[in-house]
Parts: structure tokens; C-alpha cells; sequence
């Protein structure tokens, strides 16, 4: 446990990068400042974009995130907890005039690459 990172999941922000610019989707930043700490900002048009892991955030695919049965009183809880939170965070940005998108990990496979791209280019203009 110690060693899995509290944030910045390099593999999936790699192949998020990897989408963008295999789809044209130009303009967003990664690391601002802005609650809840979102994978990738479009700041222009004020989107938030989270890739969120299936395991730590609850895919609802249930074979993508199955519940430990070790100790599993304590990871339903660690996990509702997690969902949880991103609920908040999500309700705080649109409350601050945000759009939130959340892409599950296991979206970023490349067959799923042209759905997920039209999906943010709903909301982000590719220059």
C-alpha cells in the first residue's frame, strides 16, 4: 500500500495525453490548482477532467473493480469513501461553474479512444 501514489498515475495520464493528440484536443494543462485536484483543466472553457482508476473509484463494471475479500469490513468502507468524495468534488466544481468530466481507466483503451474524444470535445473546442 505504501507504495501506490496518492496521485499523478502516470500510465493513464500517458494514454489520456495519448488520446488528446490523437483526437486535436489542444489547450488543456495538467497540475493547476483547483479542488480536488483534477487530471487535466481546460481553464478557458472550465472543464475539469479526472481519470479515475476502476479499483480505487468503483467501476461500476463490477469485473474491473472487484472488492477485496481480505479485511473487506475495511476496504468497502475505504472504497465508499472514495466514491464519496469524488461526488463532493464533482458537486463543488459544477457549484463554482465547472464541467466535470470523469473517464473511467478502463475507457482508455484505444478501441474506446474516438467515444471518449467526442465526448470531451462536447465541451472543449479543438483549435
Amino acid at each position: 500500500m505504501a507504495r501506490i501514489r496518492g496521485s499523478g498515475n502516470l500510465d493513464t495520464e500517458l494514454r489520456m495525453m495519448a488520446l488528446f493528440r490523437a483526437h486535436g484536443i489542444t489547450g488543456w494543462r495538467r497540475r493547476q490548482k483547483l479542488f480536488g485536484k483534477p487530471d487535466f483543466v481546460f481553464r478557458r472553457e472550465r472543464v475539469a477532467v479526472f481519470v479515475d482508476g476502476c479499483f480505487w473509484h468503483g467501476c461500476p463494471k463490477p469485473k474491473h473493480a472487484p472488492r477485496p475479500k481480505h479485511n473487506a469490513d475495511w476496504w468497502a468502507q475505504k472504497l465508499d469513501r472514495n466514491k464519496a468524495r469524488d461526488r463532493k468534488v464533482t458537486r463543488t466544481l459544477r457549484a463554482q461553474g465547472w464541467h466535470v468530466l470523469r473517464v473511467w481507466e478502463c475507457d482508455l483503451a484505444v478501441k474506446h479512444w474516438p467515444r471518449v474524444a467526442a465526448r470531451i470535445k462536447r465541451f472543449v473546442s479543438a483549435d
